[in-house]
């Protein structure tokens, strides 16, 4: 993900995906993606923007949600 981003000189990030079950809430490995993701995007200077995941009709968002596991 970090590559694609610094290879297109993005100012940041913005990460999205389904849940085929039609639950959007964020399983354990959502979890420790996103805070993988925060602290790498602040290492090397990305604003890491959100990371949604879409449900049936639902979405949750970890930035909406004020989500905060670290």
């Amino acid at each position: 993900i970090l590559k694609w981003a610094l290879k297109y000189s993005a100012y940041g990030i913005l990460v999205a995906h389904n849940h085929p079950s039609g639950d959007p809430n964020p399983s354990i490995n959502d979890i420790k993606m996103t805070n993988s993701l925060i602290e790498a995007t602040g290492t090397i200077g990305l604003v890491f923007v959100d990371h949604i995941i879409i449900g049936k009709n639902k979405y949750y968002s970890f930035m909406e949600k004020k989500a905060t596991y670290i």
